[in-house]
């Protein structure tokens, strides 16, 4: 249950973190943010990752092995980077339609899954 709750969590920060990270790029294309400057773009973004860290705590204290659950700090991190790069692709296929998945794209991602296999590795 563990696992799951700390994918879970985890799945949801990142959510938020690619909101707040890359969303505020599409903000141009919406009326009421159109003329907004800089600062009220960060301030916005702080906001939107601020429920990013509600669910990435919880995910690392739920989940770290020193606190009852599965994973080392190691594993948590490259769990973490994984379920970065998933989100990040989809919300880039979703929000940004001129960008598109190439051949090197699937090749690091080959890398990244070999990678936390080796992490994994006992």
């Amino acid at each position: 249950m563990k696992i799951f709750s700390t994918i879970f969590l985890l799945i949801l920060s990142n959510t938020f973190m690619t909101l707040a990270w890359y969303g505020h790029l599409k903000f141009k294309e919406m009326r009421w943010f159109e003329n907004l400057g800089l600062i009220a773009i960060v301030l916005i973004s702080w906001g939107i990752a601020l429920f990013e860290y509600f669910f990435q705590v919880p995910a690392n204290r739920i989940g770290f092995k020193g606190n009852g659950g599965p994973f080392s700090l190691v594993e948590l991190k490259v769990i973490q980077e994984v379920i970065t790069l998933v989100v990040f692709m989809g919300f880039t296929m979703i929000a940004f339609k001129t960008e598109t998945f190439k051949i090197n794209h699937l090749i690091g991602f080959v890398f990244l899954i070999l990678a936390v296999y080796f992490i994994f590795k006992k």
